[in-house]
């Protein structure tokens, strides 16, 4: 069974900004008190503003001593808050290369006092020679601006159709043709040409027949007695296709003949599937008039699956008289008494019960 299948994606959207804050004259800007902080100029990542902070004299905090707060602030809040990451970066002086000093995972800036992120550098570090020369100081801020994902309408997953096999076709147009054929049978007054190999890969009686100890010198044509052409031309189509051809143009009775003697045709050269589809047709179409004939042929091909549904419906009939004066019954009696027996004595018990 198919199944349909979709796909869709949302992609992260994002947003990054890196503003460059250089302090000239670091020791002399405003450094006592939080009030003062060193502010960068505004800049603009995801069409929001931010401005950086820096107490150069620290704050009084038990946790963080003698450290240097470094703040990222969002200029403009919004009710919905802006998801947010931010990276500080301290820039080599003489090498110009810059260090990660901070670097944290996103978090919501909005109005409720979620205004500002804080990180600490250690004085040391940020005071250091590598990094504050000639009272200069550079610091690099990233910031990452998380934006809603986008989402994309949900459209059917690319599929490549694959056909049904041809196999068959291609044997079935095989059949038709004289190309490569190498053996000829005889069946009533037609001659049919075949393919050895074909008939021996499908067949274990024709396997014989055509490649084991049973063939004939010089292979001249095969005849086949007790078949008539039509039958040998459907076992042959089934043979090359796996599959009956139309046989919508018989009569009813034409039909059920027709798979009689395809079932012995198929039982004789040992081709089992054929001979099962031959048992369930007959069994589907089974009557009153034709439930004798049919229980005598499969006893007489060892078909028990379609044996058994014969005297199932003997047993189950309710028009026992009609089945006693068919001609089938009386050829069955004759020649099958056993399998009347069995039968009978089946239908016995089950009104018994």
């Amino acid at each position: 069974m198919s199944v349909s299948k979709t796909v869709s994606t949302s992609a992260a959207k994002t947003e990054i900004g890196m503003h460059v804050f250089r302090i000239v004259g670091y020791s002399q800007h405003p450094r006592r008190h939080e009030d003062s902080p060193i502010v960068s100029g505004s800049f603009s990542v995801g069409g929001h503003d931010w401005a950086m902070l820096i107490v150069a004299d620290g704050l009084n905090n038990e946790d963080h001593t003698d450290c240097i707060p470094i703040s990222l602030m969002l200029l403009n809040p919004v009710a919905a808050g802006v998801l947010a990451s931010w990276e500080v970066r301290l820039v080599n002086q003489s090498t110009g290369l810059s260090f990660t000093v901070h670097k944290e995972t996103p978090k919501v800036f909005d109005g409720d006092d979620n205004m500002v992120a804080v990180c600490w550098i250690k004085r040391s570090l940020l005071e250091s020679p590598a990094y504050l020369q000639n009272d200069r100081l550079t610091v690099e801020c990233i910031v990452t601006v998380i934006k809603k994902p986008r989402v994309s309408k949900a459209k059917s997953f690319p599929r490549i159709g694959v056909p049904p096999s041809n196999m068959a076709e291609h044997f079935g147009s095989l059949l038709e043709t004289d190309v490569g054929v190498d053996a000829t049978f005889i069946v009533g007054a037609e001659a049919f040409t075949v393919h050895k190999i074909v008939l021996a890969a499908r067949s274990s009686v024709f396997k014989a027949e055509l490649y084991g100890p049973m063939k004939e010198e010089g292979m001249g044509p095969i005849t086949i007695k007790d078949m008539q052409p039509d039958v040998f031309r459907t076992l042959l189509h089934f043979v090359y296709t796996d599959s009956l051809p139309p046989l919508d143009d018989l009569e009813a009775d034409d039909h059920s003949e027709m798979i009689r003697h395809l079932l012995v045709a198929a039982d004789r050269y040992a081709i089992e599937r054929l001979k099962l589809i031959c048992q369930s047709i007959l069994c589907e179409n089974l009557n009153v008039q034709t439930v004798a004939t049919t229980l005598a042929l499969a006893d007489q091909h060892n078909c028990d699956l379609l044996k058994n549904a014969c005297i199932d419906f003997i047993t189950c009939s309710n028009e026992m008289d009609d089945l006693l004066s068919t001609q089938g019954y009386k050829n069955l009696k004759r020649t099958c008494p056993a399998v009347v027996m069995d039968a009978l004595e089946k239908r016995s018990k089950f009104r018994k019960a």
